[in-house]
């Protein structure tokens, strides 16, 4: 800690521990211990070390539990503006992504699932939802539809692995995508299933993706836990 520097000690003691936890030296599940041993053992005072504790809590970094004490949930994933998926992200970012299908059936499709994937309002499609987790939490709502006669989903696979992969199984080229991001609050259902309080803030994507051919092959409407996500742009000036 640089006591002779502007920044207040809570802030670099939340930086330090919020460093550790992205870096890994402090992993999930790791038990900070109550704020009194951490005051003495850093040589801060109690209300420091609580505001610091409290940046992380509000971040979804760390969480408070009774009869526990402070405890590491595990860093925010940040995902990457690039065609990737949420499975393949979470697995890069050793957060061992876990997979639980709701719903695994066949529909018509109505009028805005139709236009993204381009075919008449009404034809079958394969419609998915999915609860993907990382290190036993929920992190997101997951609902595609596919086109029939690309891939059969089997409900099996799709719960050890990652839906792209799937697609690239099926000797599909996923070249590009047009997706939009946005926020909104949490249902009721919505809230449940995140573990989440309803209302809570959630981060919202959109997307359909192409082969290489120029076919939509997949419509995702995704919703992201805001406290543990958060999606990375970069930004080119132009010319």
């Amino acid at each position: 800690m640089d006591r002779t520097s502007p920044v207040p000690l809570y802030f670099q003691l939340a930086q330090q521990l919020e460093a550790a936890v992205e870096n890994g030296t402090l992993s999930p599940g790791t038990l900070l211990g109550n704020e009194i041993d951490l005051a003495t053992r850093l040589g801060l005072s109690r209300p420091t070390v609580r505001q610091a504790i409290q940046t992380l809590v509000d971040k979804g970094l760390l969480v408070r539990r009774r009869g526990v004490g402070t405890q590491v949930v595990h860093s925010r994933v940040r995902r990457p503006m690039e065609l990737s998926s949420l499975y393949d992200d979470l697995a890069t970012a050793g957060q061992r992504p876990a997979t639980r299908v709701l719903v695994n059936r066949l529909e018509p499709a109505a009028g805005p699932v139709a236009a993204a994937l381009g075919v008449p309002e009404g034809t079958e499609v394969h419609y998915l939802e999915r609860l993907r987790s990382a290190h036993g939490e929920p992190m997101a709502y997951l609902r595609n539809h596919l086109p029939t006669g690309i891939v059969t989903p089997d409900t099996e696979r799709l719960e050890t692995t990652g839906l792209y992969r799937m697609l690239r199984s099926a000797a599909l080229t996923l070249h590009s995508a047009r997706q939009s991001v946005g926020a909104r609050a949490a249902t009721v259902q919505e809230a449940a299933l995140l573990d989440e309080p309803a209302g809570a803030p959630l981060l919202t994507m959109e997307r359909v993706t192409y082969d290489d051919s120029g076919r939509a092959v997949e419509y995702g409407s995704h919703l992201y836990r805001a406290a543990r996500y958060s999606f990375e742009f970069q930004l080119m000036a132009r010319p």
